[in-house]
């Protein structure tokens, strides 16, 4: 697996979450299983993490050429994974062995969130001509969103392996009333792409019509300092708790107790967070953008806004508070489908579509 971060990486996030149950799995299966990834401060080069081989070199820009290098060093691997973060390893034309390439999203307007113009529309021309070079390589992604766009720029194998999760659905679900405060949550890495200010506004939004609502935001970035700041300007900061990272334990606690978790992202190759949380109860209300419109349906195991903006978020929320019974309803529903996406479920049929691939392709996932 080539990918950019690895699970050590002070900047993973659920892609890597995802990298490792994939990699881990095929360790478990009897397989050797490597992960190259960029260099960073502190980190050794070599580390088992798993039974998974974390082998590091480079950074963003001349990380291919260590794992070229790296990768010729060694003896042939079976298959090689080009996992695309906006800028591909160029595998398929070096790696001298089968590959797939592994896609979580088409970054598209994301590049604006981290780059200015001229940058961010040279990061987007660069994907754009990425795909169309990759064209001929196998993909795999989980969203149908992804698939659709990949095929619109010419990819012609596509297969989609859905996103599992550890989080088990809850046998029985506690009685959680919609009855104030109205408990919100936002889980996510406080970078950009991720609009967790959206959800600040979301709050400031239902406060301003007399809901008496809570958000706690879970997570760090680079974003944090802001957040705060804009906490204080509109006014919330009391109503606003910045929890930081929790253990795995302490977030689905979190989650659980929520009401309902929000999401605002630009757009996402899933949403893993929605369906942890839909294992626990906790239905989410989201954005209508790629991933999270599939993670999410609406009004069956959820909420999806009619647009991108706060006061239609907190407009779709008002609209849930009026239904208990609906909301009730979808809570079963949400924790009833999140069973489908456990990784004891998922895995098995990803690694053995990864397997086919290894021996020289098979049928999709």
């Amino acid at each position: 697996m080539l990918n950019w971060r690895d699970p050590r990486n002070p900047l993973a996030g659920g892609a890597e979450r995802v990298t490792l149950e994939y990699l881990a799995a095929l360790a478990q299966r009897g397989h050797e299983a490597w992960w190259f990834a960029n260099d960073f401060a502190g980190a050794p080069r070599e580390e088992m993490i798993r039974g998974v081989r974390i082998v590091r070199g480079g950074g963003r820009f001349t990380a291919w050429l260590h794992a070229r290098r790296w990768t010729r060093s060694q003896a042939r691997f079976d298959l090689v994974l080009d996992q695309h973060h906006g800028i591909p390893w160029g595998a398929p034309w070096w790696c001298q062995t089968r590959c797939v390439a592994y896609l979580h999203e088409v970054l598209g307007p994301i590049w604006s969130a981290f780059y200015p113009w001229p940058l961010s529309l040279l990061g987007r021309w660069q994907e754009h001509a990425t795909h169309r070079l990759y064209r001929r390589v196998p993909f795999f992604t989980a969203s149908q969103f992804t698939k659709e766009e990949l095929h619109r720029r010419g990819v012609r194998d596509i297969t989609i392996i859905p996103y599992g999760v550890q989080t088990r659905a809850l046998e029985v679900l506690e009685e959680k009333p919609l009855t104030p405060p109205l408990q919100l949550i936002s889980v996510s890495r406080l970078a950009p792409n991720k609009r967790v200010d959206h959800a600040l506004r979301t709050l400031a939004c239902l406060r301003r019509d007399n809901v008496d609502a809570r958000l706690k935001i879970v997570g760090r970035g680079q974003e944090e300092n802001a957040l705060r700041q804009l906490a204080s300007e509109l006014g919330v900061a009391a109503a606003v708790e910045f929890a930081g990272e929790l253990s795995e334990t302490d977030k689905d606690t979190a989650l659980r107790q929520a009401h309902l978790l929000l999401h605002t992202s630009m757009r996402e190759g899933w949403g893993l967070n929605v369906i942890e949380a839909n294992a626990l109860g906790t239905p989410a209300a989201v954005y209508p953008v790629a991933g999270l419109i599939e993670s999410t349906l609406h009004e069956q195991t959820g909420l999806v806004a009619a647009q991108e903006t706060p006061q239609s978020l907190a407009a779709a929320i008002q609209v849930a508070l009026a239904q208990p019974a609906d909301y009730a309803r979808w809570r079963v529903a949400a924790r009833d489908r999140a069973r489908e996406f456990h990784w004891d479920t998922v895995l098995p049929r990803a690694c053995d579509w990864l397997e086919a691939q290894a021996r020289g392709g098979g049928p999709s996932a």
